[in-house]
């Protein structure tokens, strides 16, 4: 007899205790708590055959765009294949199987369909929320869950989740209002929702509310951070308010802490950590021995050509530690990637391939080729992931080329534009002063 998920649906392969475990992996995951996988595994050492919890483990794996976790996942998925399952975990395993061979698109759209077909699959909506993430597609960010919401109730297990994805989906369509309200009601029903409590941060960056953002964050940190594998990057939400009120001590304590503190190999907690220090490299901060450190991780990670926003993120390292050889053979993986099937070959050649080239030139002082090859793509960054928050480095890095290499009327435009999108945001009024500096001296 097949039994049936919290959501009503049934499972092919499970035992009451497997399903028991699974249904734990999928709480842990809704809130980026604790080893989601390592229960994952425990439920098929129990039921072999269970074929969704194959399926749970090999999102994990593909979500976090480490080569040797995506080789692990085909192989979790070739065996799978072989599990008898029925239409909606097929359906699963099709759009895994899609990621697992790099066709983004392919996959969103697969899980576009099951969402459709059966809206109250949780790990459906998470996994393809995050597929839009990765893809920088803000609509769907949106859109994929406000299509099931209405299918959900409050006492449904894992509501929480679907208000805090829409949060953060309203948030990157700039509905700031309607996202820190659900957000909020996220939190009110599961306090350790890490997603949710970053989705409202995400407002408050994007608001310019440095001391909102900052307090929001401190009020309750053990409840986001406790046991999170999400941690690294709600740390990092939290020096960046500090960062843009010019308290750099308060950031650089917040990296040698909670956001490198353990050199974490992990791509998405790297990520944070070059952002960081790109922009504390931007704001003339001293980043010390810091660069080299994190230079060796991304080096022994092995990650280029992989997935472009990584590759971008390698080469901050990079720059930041004089290592040209390590970024030389970023740029060399780029072009491979783009000769190379599945989609990261159009998010490299669009924007990640550009970038890494304007970053490298960043870090030579060639300021004019670097202002232009970032003009080409601010409009399109989007393209290759990420999140506006996150994006926002590329157009930090445009504004201080511009005052590096002397171009005093864009320096000035830039960062115009930017006192008008972030009137509140100290720094804004800094790189004002920069640029009004620079044509009065000229």
């Amino acid at each position: 007899m097949q039994l049936k998920d919290s959501a009503g649906y049934l499972t092919s392969g499970a035992t009451p205790g497997a399903l028991e475990l699974y249904e734990t992996a999928n709480r842990d995951l809704r809130c980026y708590l604790r080893d989601p996988i390592g229960t994952a595994d425990a439920a098929i050492a129990q039921s072999p055959r269970f074929l969704m919890a194959h399926v749970f483990k090999a999102w994990l794996y593909l979500l976090s765009t480490e080569p040797a976790a995506t080789a692990a996942a085909r192989g979790i998925l070739d065996a799978a294949r072989e599990l008898p399952g029925n239409e909606r975990e097929r359906m699963h395993l099709e759009a895994a199987s899609a990621l697992s061979e790099g066709r983004w698109r392919e996959a969103s759209r697969r899980l576009e369909d099951l969402s459709i077909e059966y809206p109250r699959d949780g790990l459906a909506l998470q996994v393809g929320h995050q597929v839009d993430f990765f893809r920088g597609d803000a609509r769907m960010l949106r859109d994929r869950i406000a299509r099931a919401l209405p299918a959900w109730t409050r006492t449904q297990a894992g509501y929480h989740a679907l208000l805090g994805m829409h949060a953060f989906g309203l948030e990157e369509c700039g509905e700031y209002g309607a996202a820190e309200s659900q957000g909020r009601r996220a939190l009110e029903i599961e306090p350790r929702d890490s997603w949710a409590q970053h989705a409202v941060a995400h407002v408050m960056e994007m608001q310019s509310r440095q001391a909102d953002g900052i307090a929001w964050m401190r009020a309750n940190p053990e409840a986001w951070s406790h046991e999170s594998f999400f941690a690294v990057h709600n740390w990092w939400h939290l020096a960046l308010f500090h960062l843009d009120r010019g308290e750099h001590a308060e950031a650089l304590a917040l990296y040698d802490g909670p956001i490198r503190g353990n050199r974490s190999a992990l791509a998405m907690e790297m990520i944070d950590a070059s952002a960081m220090l790109w922009r504390m490299q931007l704001r003339g901060i001293e980043a010390g021995k810091r660069w080299q450190t994190l230079a060796d991780d991304w080096q022994a990670a092995k990650h280029e050509g992989g997935y472009a926003f990584n590759d971008v993120h390698a080469m901050m390292a990079y720059v930041g530690a004089g290592r040209d050889e390590a970024a030389h053979a970023v740029i060399e993986a780029q072009r491979a990637a783009m000769r190379s099937p599945g989609d990261n070959a159009a998010f490299t050649r669009e924007v990640g391939h550009p970038a890494a080239l304007a970053i490298q030139a960043f870090g030579a002082g060639d300021y004019l080729r670097c202002i232009e090859l970032l003009r080409n793509v601010r409009g399109i960054t989007h393209r290759f992931g990420g999140s506006h928050a996150q994006r926002d480095v590329f157009d930090l890095t445009l504004i201080e080329a511009a005052l590096r290499g002397r171009q005093n009327g864009l320096a000035a435009a830039l960062s115009a534009e930017r006192l008008s999108a972030k009137p509140t945001n100290p720094y804004s009024r800094v790189l004002l002063q920069r640029a009004s500096g620079l044509a009065m001296a000229a």
